[in-house]
């Protein structure tokens, strides 16, 4: 087990290089690795799916950019899991609410592997090595019908809202959520026959 760790966490490091390298394919890994964690940690505190989502969208919009600033003190997802506390933190401030049902101490994120409302959504830890993911996971975003393919470039990268990328492509919010929810489905139904051979 603590191998397998070893592995996962080597993996981020290489991913978190090229991303740094202007690699943006490699950050797509680091995303789809971590969204359902992130995600069901987002839910602790934010209990509206769609909202969650949001707030998890907007963890991993951030943590890109600043990942051009992360040394690797502590490992990749401890940082990741950092932002995703804060922001979920300032989502509920933001709108003057308050869940204290639940606390979290954000400056021991691994303890969060142990809590019972996050288990069984991790990922798996044998992941492919970098060149094959990537390959796959850029073949994947080229596969997908344009709409789809504008819609994540335009949440994951350029960083737009929801309501921002509907004015953009001239289109309910809605229909945006569905495409970029199926863009995020059909990259995982392409890496889930790998992950399975781990």
């Amino acid at each position: 087990m603590k191998q397998a760790a070893k592995f996962s966490e080597q993996l981020d490091q290489d991913l978190v290089a090229r991303v740094q390298q202007g690699d943006k394919a490699a950050y797509d890994v680091l995303v789809i690795k971590y969204q359902h964690k992130i995600i069901n940690l987002v839910n602790v505190y934010v209990k509206d799916h769609s909202e969650a989502q949001d707030v998890a969208q907007e963890t991993f919009i951030k943590a890109y950019r600043a990942l051009g600033n992360f040394r690797a003190e502590s490992a990749f997802y401890t940082w990741l899991y950092r932002i995703a506390v804060n922001t979920a933190k300032n989502y509920l401030l933001s709108r003057s609410r308050r869940n204290s049902n639940f606390q979290v101490d954000i400056n021991d994120a691994e303890q969060l592997e142990n809590n019972p409302q996050l288990k069984g959504m991790d990922t798996p830890e044998h992941l492919l090595m970098n060149d094959e993911i990537i390959t796959v996971i850029n073949n994947a975003i080229e596969a997908l019908p344009e709409e789809m393919r504008l819609a994540i470039q335009l949440r994951e990268f350029e960083g737009l809202s929801y309501h921002e990328i509907a004015d953009t492509m001239n289109c309910p919010v809605g229909t945006v959520r569905s495409r970029i929810f199926r863009a995020r489905e059909a990259i995982d139904n392409k890496l889930a026959p790998l992950l399975d051979k781990r």
